[in-house]
């Protein structure tokens, strides 16, 4: 044991190897990499520590004074432990994080230096926003961009840097990341859910998002990884024949963890848990090779941080196992991918039943748990196509609706006992007054949901939108996403719905209606419009295509035609009316998110290309030639009868010849189709041409290589294959 924790050693940080020992609680390091309050306690006078949480809770600013001690705290809370530089750590429209890091000395005029980092550097910093995308919101001589700090989440320290989380703006004020709009979101719903809250508890003086993420990934050998030019450059398989056995014995789902994996997963854990990161949850996936962990609820700010983070994390301690982490949603054909299912809620700082998608122990609240559940439920159908338009990607495109994931038809599942409930109401509240008979019974039915949710909360896999108990499971989120933009999407959708119930409620108040009432009659429009949304059954199936259809729901199965949902106007004015996103920020996230699309596919449309004519062809060619000899030899053998002892190996040649032409004149075809799309000058004009006219080659030359690969020599073949990636130990 103690060899093994030793060669584990030699693969942890340094500030790991400083805290844990084979006896060491987790308990023990949990956040010890983090500006957390204990450290803030412990290095921050009681007057910036106090001014940092009003900041937090708040939203308040810091003035230059406090910030200037903050700095000088998290400073010297960082050199204790190492640090020697600092970066403000942020997420551009990349999909992943930014950093530019600085150090913490200043040189002097006598060539001496000193350690500084002031309020200034803490609050805001000028990296150059140049070369990150924009969508046409800076000029090219506006090259400035800015960052600046947010206190809502903590700083952590990255190896020697103290990592500082921040906002992302352009020269002129607009975001150009991810964080700001979502912290916008946030804030509006937290505005519109404590006014709804007040219906029930006074106490509740605000309402946080939480969100808890489920990070499914695969795992590959180092070295294999290196031979697949395909996996390096685009996350996937462009091309491999099926393994023989696939997970059609379902025996790694849940299956012994492999050694080797295990070691993998305690390292990334420790890096993880001492960033604050609580991770709990660790288990063998569907698909071979296939894994995935999860932690706990967090606020959804803080726990985006923090699954971008631990992306990172995954990759960077795969390489010192000799594996690589593939975070694309659809790594190999023929298996499961991968999702990254977006556990959704809101909690109150109430004392009282925090959870507002979980019920209680009184109609009272069991009111309130209805309240929240129906408006959720009305928010998604109002902006369902939004939710699509927030998951959608190129990699997305090949997961959703493969039998392994929702399809993209958005619609909910809360089960049959809650669509009973949902019923009753519908039926009990007509809009007309309530005998006493009636109104005892309606609230002992809301009185028992505590008890038909105990046993009754089962998990429609296929459901892109499911209730889950306690909270609401959005699993069509791709496991290479950042899980803001659906957050965003989200928030903003309840934020809105939840202010419209509040108007329809208080105006049928001021009517004359008792607010329980009006609660009831208000709640029960809502089902009845809503009611196209719910869908309890396959979503797999056709069946439920033609339905949906009929439903008037929407199924875009592509990222550029789901992405134009972004430009409908009330998507348009859902964000600018709660101050989320000005319109021309939202044109270009749509411009950025339609070019990110072409790039992906243009870059694996010329993997592909270069890979079938510098891999592939070539040893087809090889082993035809060989082959060829070996007829050659047949004939001067046999002669007259060599139709007799050649005939299959002539058939060879010529099934090699024919698949060889065809995946030269595909790629030539192909190759045409994107200088096509590439002499388009919109945007989305070419993130379409690439979708309908470069993409339906990829099966295409998919098809003659994978036969090419079951005819040619093992031997010969250039590239590992599946059975060889996928089951690695």
């Amino acid at each position: 044991m103690m060899l093994r924790f030793i060669a584990l050693e030699k693969t942890m940080s340094r500030q790991a190897q400083e805290v844990i020992t084979p006896s060491t609680k987790i308990s023990d390091y949990f956040g010890a990499n983090v500006f957390n309050r204990e450290s803030m306690k412990q290095f921050m006078s009681e007057e910036a520590y106090d001014s940092v949480v009003e900041a937090m809770e708040k939203g308040t600013r810091l003035d230059r004074k406090i910030a200037d001690q903050v700095a000088s705290s998290m400073k010297a809370w960082a050199m204790s432990k190492g640090a020697t530089h600092y970066t403000h750590w942020f997420q551009p429209l990349t999909g992943r994080t930014a950093e530019k890091h600085d150090a913490f000395y200043t040189p002097t005029a006598d060539g001496r230096s000193f350690e500084t980092f002031g309020g200034d550097q803490l609050v805001q910093q000028e990296p150059d926003a140049s070369s990150f995308p924009n969508g046409g919101i800076r000029n090219t001589f506006e090259a400035r961009g800015y960052t600046a700090w947010d206190p809502t989440s903590p700083a952590f320290l990255i190896g020697a840097t103290l990592c500082i989380p921040t906002i992302f703006v352009s020269y002129t004020g607009e975001a150009l990341d991810n964080k700001a709009p979502l912290l916008k979101a946030l804030s509006a719903v937290d505005k519109a859910a404590t006014e709804v809250c007040q219906y029930f508890d006074k106490d509740v003086t605000k309402v946080t998002s939480t969100l808890g993420w489920e990070q499914e990934y695969f795992l590959v050998d180092a070295a294999l990884h290196a031979a697949r030019p395909d996996l390096i450059q685009t996350g996937r398989s462009l091309f491999g024949q099926a393994s023989s056995k696939g997970q059609q014995l379902d025996d790694h789902y849940f299956g012994n963890i492999p050694d080797r994996v295990t070691a993998f997963m305690r390292d990334f854990e420790k890096e993880a848990l001492l960033l604050g990161i609580p991770v709990t949850t660790r288990h063998n996936e569907v698909a071979p090779n296939q894994y995935e962990l999860a932690p706990v609820f967090e606020e959804c700010n803080l726990a985006v941080d923090h699954n971008q983070l631990l992306m990172d994390i995954l990759e960077k301690t795969a390489h010192k196992h000799d594996f690589r982490v593939l975070l694309h949603e659809k790594p190999f054909a023929g298996i499961n991918g991968s999702g990254k299912h977006n556990n959704w809620s809101l909690g109150t700082n109430s004392s009282k039943n925090r959870n507002l998608l979980a019920p209680g122990k009184t109609p009272k609240t069991n009111l309130r748990f209805l309240t929240f559940f129906v408006n959720t439920i009305k928010a998604v159908h109002n902006h369902a196509d939004l939710l699509r338009a927030s998951i959608a990607s190129a990699a997305n495109d090949h997961r959703l609706g493969a039998n392994e994931a929702p399809p993209a038809i958005l619609s909910i599942f809360i089960g049959s006992k809650l669509t009973q409930v949902l019923e009753d109401i519908e039926k009990r509240v007509t809009g007309k007054a309530l005998s006493p008979d009636e109104k005892t019974e309606l609230k002992l039915n809301i009185g028992k949901i505590p008890e038909i949710l105990l046993d009754n909360t089962d998990r429609n896999r296929t459901s892109p939108f499911a209730f889950t108990g306690n909270k609401f499971e959005f699993r069509a989120v791709g496991s290479s996403a950042n899980c803001a933009a659906p957050m965003i999407a989200l928030n903003a959708a309840m934020a809105q719905q939840l202010a419209v119930f509040k108007k329809d409620v208080d105006g049928l108040i001021k009517g004359g209606k008792k607010k329980d009432d009006a609660i009831l009659e208000v709640l029960r429009r809502y089902i009845t419009e809503s009611r196209d949304i719910l869908f309890e059954g396959n979503g797999y199936g056709d069946e439920w295509v033609k339905e949906a259809e009929k439903r008037g729901l929407s199924n875009v199965k592509t990222t550029p035609h789901a992405l134009d949902f972004y430009l409908e106007e009330k998507v348009l004015d859902l964000f600018e009316s709660l101050d989320i996103m000005s319109k021309r920020e939202q044109e270009a996230r749509y411009e950025i998110n339609q070019e990110n699309y072409k790039l992906k596919i243009q870059i694996e449309s010329r993997v592909m290309a270069d890979m079938a004519m510098n891999h592939i062809l070539p040893a087809a060619i090889k082993y035809q030639s060989t082959v060829v000899e070996n007829v050659r030899g047949l004939k001067e053998i046999y002669g007259a009868d060599f139709k007799t002892y050649g005939a299959e190996q002539l058939s060879i040649v010529e099934e090699l010849s024919k698949r060889i032409q065809t995946v030269k004149s595909k790629v030539d075809e192909m190759t045409e189709e994107r200088k096509k799309a590439n002499a388009l000058e919109d945007a989305a004009d070419q993130a379409k041409a690439y979708c309908e006219n470069v993409v339906p080659y990829f099966e295409l030359l998919r098809y003659e290589v994978d036969k090419l690969e079951a005819l040619v020599d093992n031997n010969d073949w250039p590239l590992p294959k599946y059975r060889e990636m996928l089951f690695t130990k």
